[in-house]
């Protein structure tokens, strides 16, 4: 019951609560956000969400290869 207080209509975040920026490519290695959209998320419009929603696919390719954590020999 008190679960329908803190239902929203609104478009879900898409984070993953994995909240660490890649430093070359700028996105969260997460979500696939950047900086700005996860700042500005809240003040969103539901059509700027989808947008950027939509988006995030396409960004995993972005970070293939780079969470190695150390170089390889």
């Amino acid at each position: 019951m008190m679960d329908d207080v803190w239902k929203r209509n609104e478009i879900d975040s898409p984070c993953v609560k994995l909240c660490v920026v890649h430093p070359e490519a700028r996105i969260c290695i997460g979500c696939h956000r950047t900086i700005d959209e996860i700042s500005q998320w809240s003040k969103m419009s539901d059509t700027d969400r989808a947008r950027v929603k939509d988006e995030l696919p396409g960004r995993a390719p972005l970070l293939r290869g780079k969470r190695r954590g150390r170089k390889r020999d």
